[in-house]
């Protein structure tokens, strides 16, 4: 059985989620079967299920896949710079599988619109469009429609000339020799291993102490290039909470307010934001991670969110309880959809600009140029998968979390909300799955050759940024999602070496 987290989690987008309710078993002790482990939390899931009703989201399932492949060429080709040949066979399965490519028309690039047009069969096109540098990257157009619902939104980065400022804030390396107590050699080696095989590593960087001790790229990208990170953004969605939190707009144990659940009687309205951090919600949302996914039931709420063009606030706001909130946790988009909604709540309604707010409150602050966040077509950032950023800036965000949230003397983050996203969730432990915390992948079961306290941002395609405090590292593998299966090897072999390379602190 294959044991590491980004493998799992590559296995949990292909439905193979038996792979992640393995535990590590105790000494002279059997590992639990995988289907009795799958069979146990489906029916602890079973026994706590409330009788809710299930809405199946509304339209044709290749039109949906169709939407989510001309807005994944679109930002391959207009925010990556890839080829669209090589975008096609290679790029975004997650929410366009590549089997259902092949029944619609090949993809038409208009590189002076900037767009990407698919057709069906029915003779449905379905197009996607660039909004433009530094805004809100690219969205499939609703039916109909020439334009989004909203004004995109151009923002500014308030930075220095990052080529001739020293890293952090800038790219600028430092030319004193490296610490004693590093094997450089085996550094070195680690960095090499990353891109070994067909796991089509595109960028991997590795920081000691904040410092770049090992950085190499594939084949036409570079330091700058922002490169498609997937579920990577969900953490990034609990940062900017954290954020809001630290401003005292919002604390972790109260209810979330949600407008929609503010009705009296509503079960919803004692789901804490906690809970949601967690993937503990308790809505019914349907995911193809769910150990019971059952394809014949009707298209995903979890993909739908990417790919209906619908106002993917007020689908998730509006699902019904499947169970009670910190009982069962599932990997599920409702969450992180959620707690977006949270993000633009809490920063509309003390009047500041929603779209600038990352920028302005995060990122201006930690050196990151790079960062492409996408929207829905009204303007909902969709952080639970589509933003896009280099390998620096995704090692920037890896230390502001091993810096326990403080940066140059600030605190960005609040005190404890680093310990919260990485220790295990407890409805997710009872689920026999020692993995995930708040937002953040935990190596809870040591699936990874790292140690169990390390935690990681994980994205569809072996996409990865790992923090590992008691060696003082972070570690970002990006790539092109149809490596993943062998990235993660590369990726495994790289944290060996890393491990002897580098001393516990």
């Amino acid at each position: 059985m294959i044991k590491n987290s980004t493998w799992r989690y590559l296995a949990s987008v292909l439905l193979i989620t038996t792979l992640a309710s393995c535990q590590q078993p105790a000494p002279n002790q059997e590992p639990e079967d995988p289907a009795a482990a799958k069979a146990k939390m489906i029916a602890r899931g079973d026994s706590l299920e409330l009788n809710t009703p299930y809405e199946v989201p509304p339209g044709d399932a290749l039109e949906h896949h169709t939407s989510g492949y001309a807005k994944i060429l679109c930002s391959a080709v207009f925010i990556t710079g890839l080829d669209p040949e090589f975008a096609e066979t290679n790029v975004g399965g997650f929410a366009s599988p590549f089997e259902e490519r092949t029944k619609v028309s090949k993809p038409v690039v208009d590189f002076e619109k900037k767009t990407v047009s698919i057709t069906l069969p029915s003779g449905v096109t379905r197009t996607a469009i660039y909004l433009g540098d530094q805004s809100q990257g690219c969205v499939t157009l609703p039916m109909g429609m020439d334009k989004v619902y909203y004004e995109p939104q151009k923002i500014s980065r308030n930075l220095p000339d990052a080529g001739t400022t020293p890293w952090p804030i800038g790219d600028v390396l430092p030319e004193e020799p490296m610490p004693a107590e590093l094997d450089m050699d085996k550094v070195r080696q680690a960095v090499d291993a990353a891109f070994e095989g067909d796991g089509m590593t595109a960028a991997f960087v590795v920081t000691y102490k904040g410092r770049v001790i090992g950085e190499r790229y594939g084949d036409g990208i570079s330091k700058d290039t922002p490169l498609e990170s997937w579920s990577m953004g969900k953490s990034l969605t609990a940062t900017m909470l954290g954020v809001l939190i630290n401003q005292g707009v919002y604390t972790l144990d109260q209810v979330a307010p949600i407008p929609e659940w503010q009705r009296e009687g509503d079960g919803r309205a004692q789901i804490k934001i906690k809970d949601i951090l967690h993937m503990s919600s308790g809505l019914r949302f349907r995911a193809p991670q769910d150990p019971d996914f059952d394809p014949s039931i009707g298209y995903p709420d979890h993909l739908y969110v990417y790919t209906g063009c619908i106002n993917s606030f007020q689908w998730a706001a509006t699902r019904p309880q499947q169970w009670l909130p910190n009982t069962v946790g599932r990997y599920r988009n409702s969450d992180p959809v959620l707690i977006n909604y949270l993000i633009r709540l809490g920063v509309e309604g003390r009047g500041e600009n929603y779209h600038e707010f990352p920028q302005r409150a995060l990122f201006d602050k930690i050196g990151i140029r790079s960062m492409i966040m996408e929207a829905d077509p009204y303007g909902n950032f969709l952080t639970q998968g589509y933003e896009f950023a280099s390998a620096r800036d995704w090692a920037r965000l890896g230390n502001l979390y091993l810096q326990d949230g403080v940066w140059n003397g600030e605190r960005i983050l609040p005190e404890g909300f680093v310990d919260f996203v990485s220790t295990l969730a407890e409805p997710w432990v009872k689920d026999g799955r020692p993995i995930y915390g708040g937002f953040f992948w935990v190596n809870g079961d040591g699936g990874d050759p790292i140690p169990k306290e390390a935690y990681s941002m994980q994205g569809a395609g072996g996409q990865s940024a790992t923090i590992i405090p008691s060696h003082g590292l972070v570690v970002v593998r990006l790539g092109h999602y149809k490596g993943a299966g062998e990235g993660a090897k590369a990726l495994n072999k790289a944290y060996q070496l890393l491990m002897e390379a580098v001393p516990e602190k």
